[in-house]
């Protein structure tokens, strides 16, 4: 790519290896350029949020300022102002200037989830009752997504229920079923089951972290970044069934007494960061 406003420059290498990372992370290199001050070289793109996080030196988050910033945004339903971000290393990406921002696009996200949830369950429903001959694979477009489903029936007993944090998890091991509404409700209630049982084991946990004067807002994704069966070095992924089993007996045998307040604040800067 040429540089904007600098003719035929050549892109350096480690700025495009960088514009290659941020792709396999999902993201999108829109441009790369270098801004009109110091000539230094930047890269205007999208990335996942999950991806993003405030770097370890950040100071503390005001609550105040954040929840003011999501009112806004959401008062002119668009997301305009860009956060600058840096990596440290493949993979990584901090931003050392909108940690407000990201954190309420953050919940911004987490209540698109519940709302997306509670409508495709709702949805479910009716056509359980309309459409009893037709099952979810049928409907795969409107849901979007497995996970929303089992996610709707958790946010039914519990609005508060922090989908945010399971959503990564259930993304990868939750997919439709085949067989009618009739027959697959009782499977879509008994995973919804299982992923409360395993929220309550987690709550009980970051309780006792508490209870060490750990305190931090990525406890919980702490937790289930260390105890995830899944790994990105997967080629095959586990089932549902089995992932879930899985991540229960982790977190029921996790060792709250090795865990200290900086491994937490560490492991903020991979862990995907808590959206409830």
């Amino acid at each position: 790519m040429a540089a904007s406003g600098q003719g035929d420059e050549r892109v350096p290498a480690p700025v495009q290896g960088l514009a290659s990372q941020v792709e396999a992370d999902g993201g999108r290199a829109l441009a790369v350029y270098r801004e009109p001050i110091g000539g230094h070289w930047q890269i205007f793109t999208l990335l996942p949020i999950d991806k993003v996080s405030p770097t370890p030196y950040q100071r503390d988050l005001s609550p105040t300022h954040a929840k003011r910033l999501q009112e806004m945004v959401k008062r002119v339903d668009r997301f305009v102002d860009p956060i600058v971000v840096v990596s440290p290393r493949a993979g990584v990406y901090w931003t050392p200037n909108g940690h407000h921002r990201l954190r309420a696009l953050q919940k911004l996200k987490a209540h698109n989830l519940k709302e997306k949830s509670l409508e495709v369950i709702r949805m479910y429903r009716g056509l359980l009752e309309e459409e009893p001959k037709k099952g979810e694979e049928d409907y795969a477009f409107q849901f979007e997504a497995a996970h929303h489903i089992t996610l709707g029936l958790l946010y039914e007993q519990n609005k508060r229920f922090a989908g945010g944090a399971f959503a990564p998890i259930l993304r990868r091991v939750d997919s439709f079923l085949s067989g009618t509404f009739v027959k697959t409700m009782p499977v879509r209630e008994e995973r919804a089951k299982m992923v409360r049982a395993v929220d309550e084991a987690l709550a009980g946990v970051v309780d006792q972290l508490k209870k060490r004067g750990i305190r931090h807002p990525f406890v919980k994704n702490y937790v289930l970044a260390r105890t995830t069966p899944l790994s990105r070095a997967r080629t095959t992924q586990p089932g549902f069934d089995q992932t879930l089993e899985k991540l229960l007996a982790n977190i029921e045998s996790f060792d709250v007494s090795a865990v200290r307040y900086q491994d937490v604040q560490r492991g903020a800067m991979m862990a995907i960061p808590a959206a409830e």
